[in-house]
């Protein structure tokens, strides 16, 4: 695989920024978390959090320089190939799915227009392997690489103002899965029972970078639902 030449910069006075060029892919996002282990061991960083295509570390500004931490960066990007295919090897988790109707209120917009028939939609999107890339928005909400190319689908022109918890969407070309009710703007094609995110469990989030997700169709309702708006 080609190495991308990532741009680092700062992000006020006691942060940095990796950012890889796009598109986001696993390689790429496996060439960060092992970025991300290597960075966790050096003197002054405070934090190190990875993101989709980019990472981001924190630092004591009187204990570190900026300079030499930009350099450290460079040398443990081009030195990751090394640790990339074993960083966040992650275990494998089924999401059951009830896809379509009350559950997945824009499988049929997903549908029509991806050309596709609402059970072809549900059948390719539980065909994938997906890859959780990074955790973000909100506590537990997983973006998962993968998704078939033939499901991509745009976000909402207008977002929901309430997704309930559990929600699995497809936002252009991802897809996740809602940990708690909040407002969005993907589109929903199900939901499942599982629970992503629990404060009283350890780790309280079900999925983690690196972990291989696979969707389980319980059911496929093709009918539109007709949601009713606050």
């Amino acid at each position: 695989m080609r190495n991308p030449v990532p741009r680092i910069y700062p992000l006020g006075d006691e942060a940095l920024v990796c950012e890889a060029p796009p598109p986001a892919t696993l390689d790429v996002q496996r060439r960060i978390w092992a970025v991300a282990a290597l960075a966790r061991g050096w003197d002054a960083v405070r934090e190190v959090v990875p993101g989709m295509n980019n990472l981001t570390i924190t630092f004591d500004a009187l204990s570190a320089d900026a300079v030499a931490l930009t350099h450290a960066l460079e040398a443990a990007w081009q030195d990751a190939d090394a640790n990339a295919e074993t960083a966040a090897a992650g275990r494998e988790v089924d999401i059951p799915v009830h896809y379509g109707g009350a559950a997945g209120p824009d499988l049929a917009a997903v549908a029509q227009h991806t050309g596709l028939a609402p059970a072809d939609v549900a059948a390719r999107h539980a065909a994938g392997v997906y890859t959780v890339f990074f955790l973000g928005f909100q506590p537990g909400f997983a973006y998962l690489g993968g998704l078939d190319a033939a499901l991509y689908t745009p976000r909402r022109r207008e977002p929901r103002v309430v997704v309930p918890a559990g929600s699995v969407g497809i936002g252009g070309a991802q897809t996740g899965i809602y940990p708690a009710q909040s407002p969005g703007g993907w589109q929903l094609i199900g939901r499942t029972a599982l629970k992503l995110f629990d404060p009283a469990r350890n780790p309280p989030t079900l999925l983690m970078p690196g972990d291989r997700v696979r969707f389980v169709v319980e059911r496929v309702d093709a009918t539109v639902s007709e949601e009713r708006h606050a």
